[in-house]
C-alpha cells in the first residue's frame, strides 16, 4: 500500500542446530526474490532463540541466502515460546542478550545490519534500560521497543514514554511500537515518545494504508483513507494467493484472521466476516467473494 520502509519476517525459531535452507524459505520466501516483497519493499530476516553460537551460525547462513539485515526477537510474549527460552523471557538476562548480539554481530558480514526488538521487560520495566544498553553494546544498530512488558501482552495502553527513556541511554535509533492504530495514534506516539520512526504490526494489518497516511503526514500532506471499494481487490488478491499456497483446510482461516482485524475500520468487513465466519469450503468462499475460479485454475496450472 506504500509508506513502508522495510518489513520483517515472522521469527524463525533457532534452537540447537543450523537450519536447512527450506526453513528460511518457508518463512522468508522473499529471499528468492532479492529479499523484496512483490511491491519492492525490502524484507529483513528475524531470528528467535537463546543459544548465541547457534543464532550466530543461522544468522550467517541467512546472509548467504540474501538477507539484507538480521533482526533478533526479544519481544515475543507467547507462553510456548517463553517456556522454551525464547522471546521476552530473555529480558530477565541482560548478560545473555549482550552475548547473543556479540556472537551474531561477529558472524554477520560488517555491511549487513543487526537489529533487535525488545519489550520493556518480562513483568516490570525496571530493567528495560539495562536490556537496551546490553543489546546496543553487543552490536545492535537499531532497537524497536514494544512499549509493554511480556505480562501486559497486548493490553492497552502502550507506555510510549519508555521509548523516550530508552532513547536517552543508547546512541542508536529507537523505534516505537505498540497501539498505533491510526494517524491520530501516530501523532500522539511521536509526541510522547519523541520517536520519529515507528514499527507497525496489527495496526497496519487492520488499516492497510496506515503507513501511507503516516508517510504523507510526515511530508506535510494529507490523503484520504483507502475506501473499501479501493481495498477489495487487494483482499481478493490475498485470497487467491492463500488458495494457491496454503492447504484448503487452512486457507479460509487465514482469510478470516485478516477480516477480523479489518472490522476495526471497515463496516463492510464486519458484514463479510459474519457471512464467512462458519464457512470453510474454499469453492463456496470463492462464490461469496465473487472470485473467478477460472483464473485460479489457470494460475495453478501455470
Amino acid at each position: 500500500m506504500g509508506g513502508v520502509d522495510w518489513c520483517v519476517t515472522e521469527f524463525i525459531r533457532v534452537s540447537d542446530r543450523l537450519l536447512p535452507q527450506s526453513s528460511f524459505g518457508k518463512l522468508a520466501p522473499e529471499l528468492q526474490n532479492g529479499a523484496l516483497t512483490r511491491a519492492g519493499t525490502p524484507v529483513r530476516v528475524q531470528l528467535l532463540g537463546s543459544d548465541p553460537i547457534c543464532l550466530a551460525d543461522n544468522a550467517a547462513f541467512a546472509c548467504t541466502l540474501g538477507a539484507p539485515a538480521i533482526d533478533l526477537n526479544f519481544g515475543c510474549p507467547a507462553k510456548t515460546v517463553n517456556k522454551s527460552r525464547g522471546g521476552a523471557v530473555l529480558l530477565k538476562e541482560p548478560d545473555l542478550l549482550h552475548a547473543i548480539l556479540c556472537e551474531v554481530r561477529s558472524a554477520v558480514p560488517a555491511h549487513i545490519p543487526v537489529t533487535a526488538k525488545m519489550r520493556l521487560g518480562f513483568d516490570s520495566p525496571d530493567g528495560a534500560l539495562d536490556c537496551a544498553r546490553a543489546l546496543v553494546a553487543g552490536g545492535a544498530e537499531q532497537l524497536v521497543v514494544h512499549a509493554r512488558t511480556k505480562v501486559e501482552g497486548y493490553k492497552p495502553p502502550a507506555h510510549w514514554e519508555w521509548v523516550a527513556r530508552v532513547q536517552e541511554v543508547v546512541p542508536v535509533p529507537v523505534y516505537a511500537n505498540g497501539d498505533i492504530w491510526s494517524l491520530e495514534d501516530w501523532r500522539r506516539c511521536r509526541e510522547v515518545s519523541g520517536a520519529e520512526d515507528i514499527m507497525l504490526g496489527r495496526g497496519l494489518v487492520s488499516r492497510p494504508d496506515l503507513a501511507r497516511q503516516i508517510a504523507a503526514a510526515k511530508a506535510g500532506q494529507q490523503i484520504a483513507p483507502m475506501s473499501w471499494e479501493e481495498f477489495r481487490p487487494v483482499l481478493l488478491d490475498f485470497w487467491q494467493q492463500a488458495r494457491g499456497k496454503i492447504a484448503p483446510r487452512y486457507a479460509p482461516g487465514r482469510l478470516k484472521q485478516w477480516l477480523a482485524l479489518l472490522t476495526r475500520n471497515y463496516p463492510e468487513a464486519v458484514a463479510l466476516f459474519a457471512e464467512l465466519r462458519r464457512e470453510n469450503d474454499c469453492a463456496r468462499i470463492d462464490a461469496m467473494l465473487g472470485v473467478d475460479t477460472r483464473e485460479l485454475r489457470a494460475a495453478a496450472l501455470a
